[in-house]
Protein backbone atom coordinates (compact mmCIF):
# COMPACT_ATOMS: atom_id res chain seq x y z
CA UNK A 1 0.00 0.00 0.00
CA UNK A 2 1.30 3.21 -1.02
CA UNK A 3 0.95 5.72 2.58
CA UNK A 4 -1.66 7.60 1.24
CA UNK A 5 -3.87 4.76 0.60
CA UNK A 6 -3.07 2.77 3.62
CA UNK A 7 -5.59 2.07 5.53
CA UNK A 8 -7.90 4.57 3.37
CA UNK A 9 -11.69 5.36 3.97
CA UNK A 10 -13.79 5.43 0.90
CA UNK A 11 -16.94 6.62 1.77
CA UNK A 12 -19.56 5.27 -0.91
CA UNK A 13 -22.87 7.10 -1.60
CA UNK A 14 -25.21 4.16 -2.98
CA UNK A 15 -28.46 4.71 -4.55
CA UNK A 16 -30.80 2.04 -2.78
CA UNK A 17 -30.13 -1.52 -3.20
CA UNK A 18 -28.54 -3.98 -5.98
CA UNK A 19 -25.08 -5.21 -5.37
CA UNK A 20 -23.74 -3.19 -2.33
CA UNK A 21 -22.95 -6.21 -0.58
CA UNK A 22 -19.88 -6.41 -3.28
CA UNK A 23 -17.78 -3.73 -1.19
CA UNK A 24 -18.11 -5.25 2.23
CA UNK A 25 -17.22 -8.51 0.67
CA UNK A 26 -14.04 -6.55 -0.87
CA UNK A 27 -13.53 -5.07 2.61
CA UNK A 28 -13.08 -8.38 4.17
CA UNK A 29 -10.86 -9.62 1.14
CA UNK A 30 -8.35 -6.94 1.75
CA UNK A 31 -8.09 -7.32 5.70
CA UNK A 32 -9.26 -4.23 6.07
CA UNK A 33 -6.36 -2.45 4.25
CA UNK A 34 -9.03 -0.22 2.61
CA UNK A 35 -12.42 0.29 4.35
CA UNK A 36 -15.45 1.36 2.45
CA UNK A 37 -18.24 2.07 4.47
CA UNK A 38 -21.90 2.30 2.43
CA UNK A 39 -24.87 5.10 3.04
CA UNK A 40 -27.94 4.31 0.91
CA UNK A 41 -28.77 7.70 -0.68
CA UNK A 42 -32.87 7.68 -1.15
CA UNK A 43 -34.60 6.49 -4.43
CA UNK A 44 -37.57 8.26 -5.87
CA UNK A 45 -38.52 5.53 -8.28
CA UNK A 46 -36.11 2.44 -9.12
CA UNK A 47 -36.12 3.25 -12.81
CA UNK A 48 -33.34 3.25 -15.88
CA UNK A 49 -34.95 6.06 -17.10
CA UNK A 50 -33.98 9.91 -17.86
CA UNK A 51 -36.51 11.84 -15.73
CA UNK A 52 -36.19 8.80 -12.43
CA UNK A 53 -31.79 9.06 -12.58
CA UNK A 54 -31.98 13.01 -13.00
CA UNK A 55 -34.35 12.44 -9.72
CA UNK A 56 -32.06 10.32 -7.72
CA UNK A 57 -28.79 12.13 -8.83
CA UNK A 58 -30.18 15.21 -7.16
CA UNK A 59 -28.10 17.70 -4.84
CA UNK A 60 -30.49 16.98 -2.42
CA UNK A 61 -30.04 13.26 -2.30
CA UNK A 62 -26.11 13.27 -2.17
CA UNK A 63 -26.08 15.79 0.37
CA UNK A 64 -27.98 14.11 2.49
CA UNK A 65 -26.22 10.68 2.19
CA UNK A 66 -23.40 12.35 2.46
CA UNK A 67 -23.92 13.91 6.07
CA UNK A 68 -24.54 10.22 6.80
CA UNK A 69 -21.34 9.20 5.75
CA UNK A 70 -19.55 11.77 7.88
CA UNK A 71 -19.77 8.99 10.63
CA UNK A 72 -17.12 7.06 8.92
CA UNK A 73 -14.91 9.79 8.77
CA UNK A 74 -13.84 9.22 5.08
CA UNK A 75 -10.93 10.55 2.99
CA UNK A 76 -12.48 10.72 -0.17
CA UNK A 77 -16.23 10.01 -1.34
CA UNK A 78 -17.42 8.37 -4.55
CA UNK A 79 -21.35 8.72 -5.83
CA UNK A 80 -21.49 5.32 -6.69
CA UNK A 81 -23.66 5.04 -9.47
CA UNK A 82 -22.90 5.56 -13.36
CA UNK A 83 -26.54 6.04 -14.60
CA UNK A 84 -27.38 8.68 -11.88
CA UNK A 85 -24.10 10.77 -13.13
CA UNK A 86 -23.61 10.35 -16.77
CA UNK A 87 -27.48 11.32 -17.41
CA UNK A 88 -26.32 14.48 -16.41
CA UNK A 89 -23.95 15.12 -18.84
CA UNK A 90 -20.32 15.72 -18.79
CA UNK A 91 -20.51 19.14 -17.71
CA UNK A 92 -23.46 18.32 -15.16
CA UNK A 93 -21.55 15.13 -14.09
CA UNK A 94 -18.89 17.34 -12.63
CA UNK A 95 -20.75 20.14 -10.77
CA UNK A 96 -22.90 17.15 -9.34
CA UNK A 97 -19.44 15.99 -7.47
CA UNK A 98 -18.20 19.67 -6.95
CA UNK A 99 -21.33 20.67 -5.13
CA UNK A 100 -21.03 17.44 -2.78
CA UNK A 101 -16.96 18.16 -2.37
CA UNK A 102 -17.86 21.54 -1.70
CA UNK A 103 -20.40 20.67 1.12
CA UNK A 104 -17.95 18.24 2.63
CA UNK A 105 -14.79 19.71 1.96
CA UNK A 106 -13.00 16.43 0.90
CA UNK A 107 -12.38 15.20 -2.82
CA UNK A 108 -15.54 13.53 -4.32
CA UNK A 109 -15.93 11.57 -7.90
CA UNK A 110 -18.65 9.43 -9.32
CA UNK A 111 -18.80 6.10 -11.10
CA UNK A 112 -19.28 7.87 -14.52
CA UNK A 113 -16.21 10.59 -14.25
CA UNK A 114 -14.19 7.00 -12.85
CA UNK A 115 -14.43 5.45 -16.16
CA UNK A 116 -13.68 8.04 -17.96
CA UNK A 117 -10.23 8.28 -15.88
CA UNK A 118 -9.52 4.66 -15.40
CA UNK A 119 -9.42 4.04 -19.26
CA UNK A 120 -7.27 6.66 -19.76
CA UNK A 121 -5.47 5.70 -17.10
CA UNK A 122 -4.82 2.41 -18.81
CA UNK A 123 -4.32 4.01 -22.38
CA UNK A 124 -7.73 2.77 -23.79
CA UNK A 125 -9.19 4.30 -26.65
CA UNK A 126 -11.10 2.20 -28.40
CA UNK A 127 -14.09 0.12 -25.91
CA UNK A 128 -16.85 -2.28 -26.49
CA UNK A 129 -20.24 -1.23 -24.10
CA UNK A 130 -22.28 -3.61 -22.19
CA UNK A 131 -24.85 -2.43 -21.11
CA UNK A 132 -27.55 -3.62 -18.60
CA UNK A 133 -29.84 -0.52 -19.27
CA UNK A 134 -32.38 -0.02 -21.68
CA UNK A 135 -30.64 1.06 -24.88
CA UNK A 136 -31.44 5.33 -24.44
CA UNK A 137 -29.84 5.03 -21.29
CA UNK A 138 -26.84 3.20 -22.40
CA UNK A 139 -26.65 5.34 -25.49
CA UNK A 140 -26.24 8.31 -22.72
CA UNK A 141 -23.19 6.66 -21.43
CA UNK A 142 -21.71 6.13 -24.79
CA UNK A 143 -21.66 9.75 -25.05
CA UNK A 144 -20.27 10.24 -21.87
CA UNK A 145 -17.35 8.62 -22.97
CA UNK A 146 -17.36 10.33 -26.05
CA UNK A 147 -16.42 13.62 -23.93
CA UNK A 148 -14.05 11.99 -22.63
CA UNK A 149 -12.49 11.19 -25.77
CA UNK A 150 -12.91 7.08 -25.49
CA UNK A 151 -14.58 5.38 -28.27
CA UNK A 152 -16.90 3.06 -28.53
CA UNK A 153 -16.91 0.74 -31.21
CA UNK A 154 -20.19 -1.11 -30.09
CA UNK A 155 -22.90 -0.84 -27.68
CA UNK A 156 -24.96 -3.65 -26.33
CA UNK A 157 -27.89 -3.07 -23.78
CA UNK A 158 -29.61 -5.75 -21.90
CA UNK A 159 -32.88 -3.33 -21.74
CA UNK A 160 -33.64 -4.02 -17.43
CA UNK A 161 -35.58 -1.12 -16.33
CA UNK A 162 -34.84 -1.36 -12.28
CA UNK A 163 -31.63 -1.95 -10.24
CA UNK A 164 -33.38 -4.68 -8.06
CA UNK A 165 -33.53 -6.86 -11.39
CA UNK A 166 -29.72 -6.13 -12.19
CA UNK A 167 -28.88 -6.99 -8.78
CA UNK A 168 -30.19 -10.30 -9.15
CA UNK A 169 -27.47 -11.21 -11.96
CA UNK A 170 -25.30 -14.15 -10.97
CA UNK A 171 -22.03 -14.63 -12.14
CA UNK A 172 -22.97 -16.33 -15.70
CA UNK A 173 -25.25 -13.90 -16.67
CA UNK A 174 -23.10 -11.39 -16.30
CA UNK A 175 -20.04 -13.25 -17.83
CA UNK A 176 -22.80 -14.11 -20.70
CA UNK A 177 -23.53 -10.20 -21.35
CA UNK A 178 -19.86 -9.31 -21.54
CA UNK A 179 -18.99 -11.79 -23.89
CA UNK A 180 -21.91 -10.66 -26.18
CA UNK A 181 -21.07 -7.06 -25.57
CA UNK A 182 -17.32 -8.23 -26.50
CA UNK A 183 -15.57 -6.61 -30.35
CA UNK A 184 -12.64 -7.65 -31.70
CA UNK A 185 -11.56 -4.29 -32.48
CA UNK A 186 -12.39 -3.26 -29.05
CA UNK A 187 -9.49 -3.18 -26.21
CA UNK A 188 -11.55 -3.49 -23.45
CA UNK A 189 -15.30 -4.12 -22.45
CA UNK A 190 -17.10 -1.49 -20.16
CA UNK A 191 -19.80 -2.40 -17.68
CA UNK A 192 -21.60 -0.17 -16.09
CA UNK A 193 -24.32 0.07 -13.30
CA UNK A 194 -23.26 -0.51 -10.07
CA UNK A 195 -26.13 -2.48 -9.44
CA UNK A 196 -24.39 -5.37 -11.05
CA UNK A 197 -21.82 -7.57 -8.86
CA UNK A 198 -18.78 -8.28 -10.46
CA UNK A 199 -16.18 -7.53 -7.77
CA UNK A 200 -15.86 -11.11 -6.92
CA UNK A 201 -15.68 -12.33 -10.84
CA UNK A 202 -12.99 -9.51 -12.32
CA UNK A 203 -10.35 -11.95 -13.14
CA UNK A 204 -12.88 -14.33 -14.51
CA UNK A 205 -14.86 -11.60 -16.69
CA UNK A 206 -11.03 -10.54 -17.96
CA UNK A 207 -10.22 -14.78 -19.02
CA UNK A 208 -13.66 -14.98 -20.75
CA UNK A 209 -12.81 -12.16 -23.80
CA UNK A 210 -9.30 -11.95 -22.73
CA UNK A 211 -8.81 -8.43 -22.57
CA UNK A 212 -9.56 -5.71 -19.32
CA UNK A 213 -13.21 -5.39 -18.12
CA UNK A 214 -13.87 -2.39 -15.96
CA UNK A 215 -16.79 -2.98 -13.91
CA UNK A 216 -18.87 0.05 -12.30
CA UNK A 217 -18.12 -1.45 -8.63
CA UNK A 218 -14.60 -1.78 -9.68
CA UNK A 219 -13.93 1.82 -11.02
CA UNK A 220 -15.57 3.31 -8.27
CA UNK A 221 -13.36 1.71 -5.93
CA UNK A 222 -10.11 2.96 -7.99
CA UNK A 223 -11.36 6.07 -8.36
CA UNK A 224 -11.98 6.49 -4.88
CA UNK A 225 -8.38 5.81 -4.08
CA UNK A 226 -7.05 7.61 -7.26
CA UNK A 227 -8.45 10.90 -5.60
CA UNK A 228 -5.82 9.88 -2.39
CA UNK A 229 -2.79 9.33 -4.45
CA UNK A 230 -1.16 6.35 -6.32
CA UNK A 231 -3.56 3.67 -6.38
CA UNK A 232 -2.46 0.26 -4.44
CA UNK A 233 -2.37 -2.47 -6.86
CA UNK A 234 -5.05 -5.12 -5.70
CA UNK A 235 -4.60 -8.69 -6.74
CA UNK A 236 -7.73 -10.68 -8.24
CA UNK A 237 -9.47 -7.21 -8.59
CA UNK A 238 -8.79 -7.30 -13.31
CA UNK A 239 -6.55 -5.34 -14.92
CA UNK A 240 -6.96 -2.01 -13.97
CA UNK A 241 -5.95 -3.13 -9.80
CA UNK A 242 -3.34 -5.35 -10.50
CA UNK A 243 -1.03 -3.14 -12.85
CA UNK A 244 0.99 -0.12 -12.19
CA UNK A 245 -0.92 2.63 -13.91
CA UNK A 246 0.15 6.51 -14.06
Amino acid sequence: MHPESAGATVGLLYPGFGAEDDFPALEARLGGAVRLPVVHTSVGEDAHRVDALLDLGSTLRLAEGAGALAAHRPDSIMWACTSGSFVFGWDGARQQVDEISELVDLPVSSTSIAFVNAAQAMGLDTVAVAASYPADVAASFVAFLAKGDIHVTAMSSQGIVTAAEVGTLDREAVLAMVRAGDTADAEAVLVPDTAMHSLRWLDDLESAVGKPVLTANQVTVWEGLRLLGPVPRLHGMGSLLSRALP
